[in-house]
């Protein structure tokens, strides 16, 4: 074996000069590894970046949703087992806008939206309720539907329960009366002020609308100054809730109904959503959540509203049916439609399986 063995690379080759080819070829080799290091040193990089950002986004949206919760996950009258949460059964809830900057700060809600979700069809129903319709339901003193969460609140406050407590027991009161005119289960409630609404069109960069009128308005009291020139264009948080919110000019002229600010509420909803759901929307997903967590309070568990979030991220606009409830102007009440009351009853029980 010893005289048949080869010997040291050292001794054999060192003396035998290569051909260019061949002498090329081990340097190509480490170009090449030296390249795919430095590739792979930057995937790995950018991997530990996006992990880093999506981990503070997953922070930041954790922290907002408990903010948005008003209740404890604690709260063994709270928890809800998966089969029966919002990620397998259709759920209705009341969703009311106030004029304040801070949780239940105001009382009357000048908006009210009713709407249904289908875990199934990912699809919902929102119905915009006119905040000066009469309502008279069972067990209930008949009463315009924006003074009803402030007259139950109040009520909780005077019989001496804290600010949290009677936010809950007017919540209940609207979900209450809500469901049976509605006859369905509206089993949540939430309050968002307008100073949230804002935020969250911000949040998005704005939103594309067809202002429809010219609207023209100031209000030295509350700083109210809205004017807005009529044609698409796209609109910032402050612009966006002057829209939605116009009744009139201060010279009586331009009126807008309660009908009119809830069909330009559906289309700004709208627009919102479908902001959420275009490329590049994801990105902002977590701002979205940390404007509505500074502003809105649900009596929703917050890890049901994140099973709501991840059952229904991918709406689309096209997957809302906007309704509205229409009905009399009669001072100082609207009546509601006894048809278009019929049509919203049949539309939300569809979308709850009944």
């Amino acid at each position: 074996m010893s005289q048949t063995s080869l010997p040291p690379r050292s001794e054999s080759r060192g003396q035998t000069k290569p051909t260019p080819a061949k002498g090329k070829k081990p340097k190509k080799v480490k170009k090449r590894k030296r390249g795919l290091s430095i590739f792979l040193g930057v995937f790995a990089g950018l991997l530990i970046l996006v992990a880093a950002a999506l981990g503070y986004v997953v922070l930041k949206t954790t922290d907002a949703i408990d903010n948005i919760s008003s209740v404890s996950n604690n709260d063994e009258g709270v928890k809800v087992p998966v089969a029966e949460s919002v990620k397998k059964k259709p759920v209705a809830m009341v969703l009311m806008g106030l004029d304040s900057r801070s949780h239940g700060g105001g009382l009357n809600t000048d908006v009210m939206m009713v709407a249904a979700f289908d875990p199934e069809t990912k699809k919902a129903t929102v119905v915009s309720i006119p905040r000066d319709t009469y309502i008279a339901v069972e067990g209930y003193k008949g009463r315009k539907a924006n003074s009803i969460y402030a007259a139950f609140y109040s009520d909780a406050k005077s019989k001496g329960a804290d600010t949290e407590k009677a936010q809950l027991a007017g919540k209940k009161a609207v979900s209450d009366v809500l469901g049976k005119l509605f006859e369905i289960d509206i089993k949540y409630a939430g309050i968002i002020n307008f100073q949230g609404f804002s935020d969250v069109v911000d949040a998005v960069g704005g939103v594309k609308v067809n202002v429809d009128m010219r609207m023209k308005y100031t209000d030295n009291a509350d700083g109210t100054k809205i004017d807005l020139q009529p044609g698409i264009q796209n609109l910032d948080g402050d612009k966006a809730l002057d829209f939605v919110r116009y009744r009139k000019s201060n010279d009586g002229r331009n009126m807008s109904s309660d009908f009119d600010r809830n069909r330009r509420q559906s289309e700004v909803i709208g627009a919102i959503v479908d902001k959420l759901t275009s490329l590049g929307g994801a990105a902002k997903i977590g701002s979205v959540i940390e404007a509505v967590g500074n502003n809105i309070r649900i009596d929703m568990p917050s890890r049901e509203i994140t099973r709501m979030l991840e059952t229904y991220y991918s709406v689309r606009s096209d997957d809302i049916t906007f309704l509205a409830l229409d009905g009399v102007w009669r001072s100082p009440y609207v009546y509601a439609d006894e048809t278009s009351l019929a049509n919203v009853r049949t539309a939300l029980k569809e979308k709850m399986g009944e």
